[in-house]
C-alpha cells in the first residue's frame, strides 16, 4: 500500500481538499485504484451538529456517516465509495481513547497523547488499509500546520511513515504565496515558515503546492526549493481557477504533479487517460446555452452550505450543454419583497434541505409561485416537505397545515416526526441517515428519469410525509410516486400535469458526479431550459 498525506500551511481555505481530490483523479486515470479520507482536528465527534455557517454542508455517506464536505469532493472526483472509516475527527479519537481507558484496555497506564492518541490515529489508517484493495490511500489533514489541535495528527503521521517505510509515503503540503501590492511581488517567506514548522515535527514535504493569484516563475520556484530543501520541479504552482474546479486535475497534470508522485512512490503507470475529463470540462466552460435557476435557502450567504447542490447543477448543466446561472435567494427576502420581484427572471426554482423555522414561510411562498406559474420546481428534503405544506394549505384547503417540527400544535400535521425519533434526546447521528431503497410508481416522471422502478438514495432527516393525508393530496393532483419498499415512508411527490414538479425526501446531490449527472438534476435542468425566459 502507498500513502499520500496532504497538509496545509499559512491559512485555511487553500483548497487542500480540491488538490487532494484532483490528485486522486489523476492517479485513477493512470489506472490505479484510489481511496481517500479526511482527518479533522476539531473536537466535534462529527460535523452533524455543526451549523452550516460554521462548517458548510454536512456530507452524508452510504453508511449514514455525517462527514466533512471535502468527502463530497473525493466522491465526485474519484470512483471510490467512502464510509465512516474515511472521516476521523479529534472528537472521535478522544472518545475512543476514553472508552478504552474506562474499559481498562490500557492496563492502568497513564493515558497520554503519545502513544495513546497517536496510536488511535494510526489505527484508523490501518483500519482503512485492511478493508480496501486500493493501490493508494490519500489522506487530507484539516487545519493548518502549527495549530495546536493538529499536532497529534502530524506526530502520528511522522510515526506512521517510519513504521511503513519512507518509500511508501509521500507528503504534499499546500501553502499560500501572497502578493504584496505595495511591493508588487510575491512573497515566499510564509511558505518557508510553514515548511519549517513541519520539519520541526519531523516531516519533510515531497511536494509543495503553491496557491497564488499570480503566475509563479522559475526563479520563485528555485527560491522555495532552496529554502525548503525540495527539488524545483516539486514546487508546483496551483493558480486560482477562473472556469470550473474540475479544471484542477488538468492544471496539476500540466505541472507534472502526478508524474512526480508516481516517481516518488515507485508507481509504474502509463499517462493518465483524461479525454472524458477534458470533454466534461469543455462542456462546462464552453456551453451552448445558459439558464437561470434560483436556489431558495436560508444559508445563502455561505457558498459551502449548499456545495453539493451547486455542483450537481453544474453537472446537470454540462449534461444539457448549458451553463446554469445560479441565483442564490434568501428565503426571508421573498417574505419581505414578494416572489414576483425576486423570482421573475428565473427559469426554475430549487429548494434544498435545512433545519429550523427561519425563512420557512418564504420557501412556502416560492413553492406556491412555482406551482401556480408552471415553473419547474425541484424540492430536496425540506424542499419536499415545503411542497407538501404549500399544497395542503393552498390546494387542499387545510388551513394551518404545517410540519410538527415548526408548529407542534398544527391542526394538520402533514409532515410529522418519525415514530422512532420521538424519544431521541441526543442530536448527533440520530436521524434517518444513509442509503435507503425506494420504489417508484410505474409511469411516474421520476421512474422515467431514473430509468428504473427501484433506486437507492441517501437521507438525512427526522420528519416524514404523513400518509394519513395521502388521499387528500392525490385527489387534488399531488401524487406520492416514491415510497420505502414497505410503503410506509414517503420518498417522492410529483404533480404530473406540471412542467416539472418533483420533490424528494432524500438528497440526490450526494450521488451526482461531473461525468455522470444525477438523473433528477439532469431532468430538472432540461425542464428549466424548456422554460427559459427570453
Amino acid at each position: 500500500m502507498k500513502y499520500i498525506f496532504v497538509t496545509g500551511g499559512v491559512v485555511s481555505s487553500l483548497g487542500k481538499g480540491l488538490a487532494a481530490a484532483a490528485v486522486g483523479t489523476l492517479l485513477e486515470r493512470r489506472g490505479l485504484k484510489v481511496l481517500m479520507q479526511k482527518f479533522d482536528p476539531y473536537l466535534n465527534v462529527d460535523p452533524g451538529t455543526m451549523s452550516p455557517f460554521q462548517h458548510g454542508e454536512v456530507y452524508v455517506l452510504d453508511d449514514g456517516a455525517e462527514t466533512d464536505l471535502d468527502l463530497g469532493h473525493y466522491e465526485r472526483f474519484t470512483s471510490g465509495k467512502l464510509s465512516q472509516l474515511n472521516n476521523l475527527t479529534s472528537g472521535q479519537v478522544y472518545e475512543n481513547v476514553i472508552k478504552r481507558e474506562r474499559k481498562g484496555d490500557y492496563l492502568g497506564a497513564t493515558v497520554q497523547v503519545i502513544p495513546h492518541v497517536t496510536d488511535e490515529i494510526k489505527k484508523r489508517i490501518h483500519d482503512v488499509t485492511a478493508v480496501t484493495d486500493a493501490d493508494i490511500i490519500i489522506t487530507e489533514i484539516g487545519g493548518t500546520t502549527g495549530d495546536i489541535e493538529g499536532l497529534p495528527f502530524l506526530e502520528a503521521l511522522r510515526q506512521f511513515k517510519d513504521e511503513v517505510g519512507h518509500e511508501n509515503v509521500a507528503f504534499m503540503h499546500a501553502t499560500l504565496i501572497p502578493y504584496i501590492k505595495a511591493a508588487e511581488e510575491l512573497k515566499t517567506k510564509p511558505t518557508q515558515q510553514s515548511v519549517a514548522k513541519l520539519r520541526e515535527i519531523g516531516i519533510a514535504p515531497d511536494v509543495i503546492i503553491c496557491r497564488s493569484e499570480f503566475p509563479i516563475d522559475n526563479e520563485l520556484r528555485s527560491k522555495i526549493s532552496m529554502f525548503c530543501n525540495i527539488r524545483p520541479e516539486a514546487v508546483v504552482p496551483f493558480l486560482d481557477i477562473k472556469g470550473t474546479i474540475y479544471e484542477a486535475p488538468l492544471k496539476l497534470h500540466d505541472s507534472q504533479l502526478d508524474e512526480i508522485i508516481c516517481e516518488r512512490l515507485g508507481l509504474e503507470t502509463g499517462e493518465p487517460d483524461l479525454i472524458e475529463w477534458r470533454n466534461m470540462v469543455d462542456r462546462i466552460v464552453n456551453p451552448t446555452h445558459t439558464v437561470k435557476i434560483a436556489v431558495v435557502g436560508k444559508y445563502i450567504e455561505l457558498m459551502d452550505a449548499y456545495k453539493s447542490i451547486y455542483e450537481s447543477l453544474t453537472h446537470a448543466g454540462a449534461a444539457n450543454d448549458a451553463n446554469v446561472d445560479i441565483v442564490r435567494v434568501d428565503s426571508s427576502d421573498i417574505t419581505k419583497k414578494g416572489p414576483e420581484e425576486i423570482l421573475k427572471d428565473v427559469s426554475a426554482i430549487l429548494i434544498p434541505g435545512g433545519f429550523g423555522d427561519r425563512g420557512i414561510e418564504g420557501k412556502i411562498t416560492a413553492a406556491r409561485y412555482a406551482r401556480e406559474n408552471n415553473i419547474p420546481y425541484f424540492g430536496i428534503c425540506l424542499g419536499m416537505q415545503i411542497a407538501t405544506i404549500e399544497f395542503a394549505r393552498n390546494v387542499c384547503g387545510l388551513d394551518g397545515a404545517h410540519s410538527t417540527e415548526f408548529d407542534p400544535d398544527t391542526p394538520h400535521p402533514v409532515i410529522c416526526l418519525l415514530e422512532d425519533q420521538k424519544e431521541v434526546e441526543n442530536m448527533g447521528a440520530t436521524m434517518r441517515l444513509g442509503t435507503w431503497e425506494a420504489m417508484l410508481a410505474e409511469g411516474s416522471r421520476s421512474e422515467e428519469l431514473y430509468g428504473s422502478g427501484k433506486v437507492n438514495e441517501r437521507h438525512r432527516h427526522r420528519y416524514e410525509f404523513n400518509q394519513s393525508y395521502k388521499a387528500d393530496f392525490e385527489a387534488k393532483g399531488l401524487k406520492l410516486v416514491g415510497t420505502s419498499p414497505d410503503g410506509t415512508l414517503g420518498e417522492i411527490v410529483e404533480i404530473p400535469d406540471h412542467s416539472f414538479y418533483i420533490a424528494v425526501q432524500f438528497h440526490p446531490e450526494f450521488q451526482s458526479k461531473p461525468t455522470a449527472a444525477h438523473p433528477l438534476f439532469k431532468g430538472f435542468v432540461a425542464a428549466a431550459l424548456e422554460n427559459r425566459k427570453g
